[in-house]
C-alpha cells in the first residue's frame, strides 16, 4: 500500500533555507493549486480615498449672485417698471391726404399697449429705422382716436420741403421729446398712467434619498474621506448619505438654472407617475435662469474669441455694450463663463497689448514680464467704457458631467446690485437681487432644506422596515428680475 501523488500540487517546488528567490521555490498565485493558499494574505489596502476629479460639487453659483428668502405661496409674482419715455418703433409715415408740411403717422401697436402715450401737442422726432440717417421733428396736432386708439396722429413738421423717400419707404421709429402749445391755449389733454408689467413663478419640490438595510449597518467599513464640503476623517456608511446629500444640493442650484416651465401640464399622466400623486395635482415646472433670459433677456450668440482675437472680439464684445446702455446700464456686472469663453476673453484683452502680435515677450499690465517670472496671461476683471467686468470660471459649464458633456450656453452676465420692484405680498416697493430663491416657509413648516431618517436602523423607529431611509427635499423658484440687464451667451 503507497500513497498517491495529487498532482494538484508539483513536487518540483522546494523550498529554501534563506530568503533567496530561485526557480525551485517559485510559487505561481496564478495557479489554480495555490489560489486557496493566497487568500490568507490580505492584499495591501489604501485606506484613503483618492478625489480623481477633484471637487466635485457645482453649486455656488446663486450664493455668489443672489439670496434666499422665505414665502408662503404657492407662486411668486413681481413687477417691474416700464420705460419712463414713449417710444414706438414700428411706423409708417405717409401723406395721408394731407399737404406737407402736414402728414399722418400709423403706429403698429405692440401687445401689452391698449392705447398710444402720444397726445396733441408732443413735439416728436421721427428717424428711419434702415439706417437711422434721415430723422424729422414734427409736432402732434391731431390724435385719431376713433377706431384707432391714437395709433394714428396727424402732425406738422417743423423742418423740409417734402416727405423724405426714407421714411415713407419703410417703417419707422419716433419717440417724444417734449410739448409746444400757442399762448392762451387749454392745457395738455389727457394723462399717462405709468405701466407695469408683470411675472410670476412656481416654486417645484425636489427630492431624493438613500438606504441602508439593518444588516449592512451592522458591518462597519471605515474609509478615510474628505468631502466636498469642508469636512475630513473617517466615514463608515454614511459616506454614500454624504454623496447623496451633497448631490442634493446641486440638484436644488441645477434645477433653478436649467428649469422650464411645463408647457404640456394639461396632458400630464397623473395616473401612471411613479411615485404616489395626489389627484388633480398637475406637474407646472419652473422657470430657471437659462429660461427667463432666453424669453426676456439678451441672447448674444458667436463671441468671436480666439477665432479672430483682439479688434474682432473687442468689436463683439462693444456690441454687447450698446445693447446695455439701452437697457439698465448698470455699471458693474459679474461674467461666469466657460473655459473657452473665458479664454476668449483673456485673449480680447490681452490683445489690446501693442506686444501681442509679436515674437517680443508679452506685458500685461503696469511691470512688463521678465523671461525668469511666471507669466500670467489671464484676467480677473476689466473695464470698458462706463462698465467694469469682473470674470470668473462657472465649473458648471465646464463639467463633464452637465452642461460640460456639449452645451451651446459658454456663459452668462449677471448685474451686480439690486432692483426694486412692487412686490404683491407687502403692498409695497422693495429691493431685491437681481437674482434670488424664494423658498416655501411658514412659521412651523421650513423647506428650504429638510433632511430626516425613516425606517427601524440608525436611531430611527417610525416603521417596521429594516432600513435606514434619509430623506431629501426641498420647494423653491428662481426669481430673475429686471432680466433686460442679463446677457446670455451661446455658440454660433
Amino acid at each position: 500500500m503507497a500513497f498517491v501523488a495529487n498532482a494538484a500540487f508539483p513536487a518540483s517546488i522546494t523550498p529554501m533555507p534563506t530568503q533567496v528567490a530561485v526557480q525551485g521555490n517559485y510559487i505561481d498565485f496564478h495557479d489554480a493549486a495555490f489560489s486557496t493558499w493566497t487568500q490568507q494574505y490580505l492584499p495591501e489596502l489604501y485606506e484613503q480615498e483618492v478625489e480623481r476629479y477633484g471637487n466635485r460639487t457645482l453649486s455656488g453659483f446663486l450664493k455668489m449672485v443672489g439670496a434666499e428668502m422665505p414665502m408662503t405661496s404657492d407662486q411668486v409674482i413681481w413687477s417691474e417698471q416700464n420705460r419712463l419715455h414713449v417710444a414706438y418703433a414700428n411706423c409708417a409715415v405717409a401723406a395721408g391726404g394731407h399737404v406737407f408740411p402736414d402728414f399722418r403717422v400709423t403706429i403698429t401697436p405692440g401687445a401689452a399697449e391698449p392705447t398710444s402715450a402720444i397726445r396733441d401737442g408732443n413735439t416728436i422726432l421721427i428717424s428711419d429705422n434702415a439706417t437711422g440717417l434721415t430723422t424729422l421733428k414734427a409736432l402732434v396736432t391731431n390724435r385719431l382716436d376713433a377706431g384707432t386708439d391714437g395709433y394714428t396722429i396727424e402732425c406738422h413738421a417743423y423742418t423740409g420741403a417734402a416727405l423724405a423717400a426714407a421714411l415713407t419707404a419703410g417703417t419707422c421709429s419716433i419717440y417724444v421729446y417734449g410739448s409746444e402749445f400757442p399762448k392762451g391755449s387749454n392745457g395738455m389733454e389727457g394723462a399717462i398712467e405709468p405701466g407695469l408689467t408683470t411675472y410670476s413663478n412656481n416654486p417645484i419640490i425636489l427630492k431624493d434619498n438613500y438606504e441602508l438595510s439593518g444588516s449592512d449597518a451592522a458591518q462597519i467599513g471605515w474609509i478615510e474621506v474628505a468631502t466636498e464640503d469642508g469636512t475630513s476623517g473617517y466615514l463608515w456608511y454614511l459616506k454614500a448619505e454624504s454623496e447623496t446629500r451633497l448631490r442634493f444640493e446641486d440638484y436644488m442650484e441645477m434645477s433653478m438654472v436649467e428649469g422650464e416651465i411645463n408647457a404640456n401640464a394639461a396632458n400630464f399622466p397623473i395616473a401612471t407617475f411613479p411615485p404616489a400623486t395626489v389627484a388633480n395635482q398637475a406637474i407646472l415646472g419652473t422657470q430657471g435662469l437659462f429660461a427667463a433670459l432666453e424669453a426676456r433677456g439678451n441672447v448674444y450668440s458667436g463671441f468671436a474669441g480666439a477665432a479672430a482675437p483682439g479688434s474682432g472680439a473687442m468689436g463683439d464684445f462693444d456690441v454687447i455694450l450698446n445693447q446695455l446702455d439701452k437697457q439698465g446700464a448698470i455699471e458693474e456686472n459679474m461674467l461666469f463663463l466657460s473655459r473657452q469663453t473665458a479664454l476668449d476673453f483673456d485673449d480680447m484683452i490681452a490683445a489690446m497689448n501693442g506686444n501681442y502680435a509679436s515674437s517680443a515677450a508679452a506685458s500685461y499690465g503696469l511691470f512688463e514680464n521678465e523671461a525668469e517670472m511666471a507669466l500670467n496671461f489671464g484676467f480677473s476683471g476689466f473695464r470698458r467704457g462706463s462698465y467694469d467686468f469682473y470674470k470668473t470660471d462657472w465649473k458648471y459649464l465646464n463639467d463633464a458631467t452637465t452642461r460640460g458633456m456639449s452645451s451651446a450656453i459658454d456663459g452668462v452676465l449677471v448685474p451686480a446690485g439690486t432692483s426694486t420692484v412692487y412686490d404683491q405680498m407687502l403692498g409695497s416697493n422693495i429691493r431685491r437681487p437681481f437674482l434670488h430663491v424664494r423658498y416655501r416657509a411658514s412659521e412651523t413648516e421650513d423647506r428650504r432644506f429638510k433632511s430626516w431618517i425613516t425606517g427601524s436602523v440608525g436611531g430611527a423607529y417610525t416603521s417596521d422596515l429594516d432600513t435606514m431611509r434619509v430623506n431629501f427635499l426641498s420647494e423653491r423658484c428662481l426669481v430673475t428680475q429686471a432680466a433686460n440687464n442679463f446677457v446670455l451667451f451661446q455658440g454660433a
